[in-house]
């Protein structure tokens, strides 16, 4: 059998309808070329201003008493306890002293690319190209550490040729909705501690952040996106610059991963900035091909 992975990006823009009348008519002949884009790729962004005020605020004294006496307090609570008196006065006035130190004061969309992170993304592009393919379309988060991300490792040299770029919201960071406010989940917990004892009952795939999302509800989105894939880039090579939980959710969606391996992938082999992610498409298997798992998280910048 001819194995054909899917119709040249140039000969459907060139063709347009006919590319896919072709296509059409390649099926009914035998051939086979499945549904999904020959490949695609998530990257990571970069090493933002957030990662780096969680860095520094992980060695200030201050941060580590406020985390001993955050703990101290859970260990003394019950489920029972009102949740205005799970924590003393000595943490909130500790949780305050954080928040004001350690707070970006900007919503997350603004979020950018610290001086590391924009050294890693042309790090990265310097290599890109040798490990996937030239793409076809270019998705871009419209986040701003994502935006440059994608602008530095062009100019570190991955040569992207003619594809389009396309900003896509539906492949954005998961919304935290008031933690943002935070910029710390000890900090919002202190604050509101009864989003605490939600998330530990639902658990962390299934809890919505107050005013943000869920991880379903960013399954949601991004199954949106697959239909898209499905539909306008069959055949082609699709690279993203995108965000750690975003990558995870593709992730469960297309290797049909249960909140449990989900949970397993975020605490243990979760996304490093500028980590490569490709799936490439092999048309025999499955009734209209299937994406499988080329690489995880490889990193070309160390």
């Amino acid at each position: 059998m001819i194995l054909i992975h899917g119709i040249n990006a140039t000969a459907k823009k060139i063709l347009g309808k006919e590319a896919c009348m072709l296509q059409l008519l390649l099926a009914a002949c035998g051939v086979k070329s499945g549904k999904w884009p020959a490949s695609i790729t998530m990257i990571r962004h970069g090493e933002s201003e957030y990662n780096e005020l969680r860095g520094k605020k992980a060695a200030d004294p201050l941060y580590k008493e406020f985390k001993r006496s955050f703990i101290k307090d859970i260990k003394a609570s019950h489920p029972w306890t009102p949740p205005e008196e799970v924590h003393s006065p000595k943490t909130r006035e500790l949780a305050q002293q954080v928040y004001q130190r350690y707070t970006l004061a900007k919503s997350d969309h603004r979020t950018l690319l610290n001086e590391r992170g924009h050294w890693q993304a042309r790090q990265t592009g310097a290599a890109l190209n040798q490990i996937i393919p030239t793409p076809d379309t270019v998705l871009v988060s419209p986040y701003e550490r994502t935006l440059q991300t994608f602008r530095s490792t062009v100019d570190g040299g991955f040569d992207i040729g003619d594809a389009s770029v396309v900003y896509d919201n539906r492949i954005r960071e998961q919304e935290h909705g008031l933690v943002i406010l935070h910029s710390d989940k000890y900090v919002y917990q202190t604050f509101y501690p009864e989003q605490r004892q939600l998330l530990e009952r639902t658990g962390r795939y299934w809890y919505q952040h107050l005013q943000g999302e869920s991880v379903p509800e960013v399954e949601d989105r991004l199954r949106s996106l697959l239909n898209t894939l499905t539909r306008d880039y069959t055949g082609m090579h699709v690279t993203m610059f995108t965000h750690h939980l975003t990558i995870l959710a593709m992730r469960t969606i297309i290797e049909r991963l249960t909140p449990k391996e989900f949970v397993h992938l975020d605490e243990n082999e979760t996304p490093v900035n500028l980590g490569v992610t490709m799936y490439k498409q092999n048309p025999d298997a499955g009734k209209n091909g299937k994406l499988e798992l080329a690489f995880y998280n490889r990193c070309l910048w160390t």
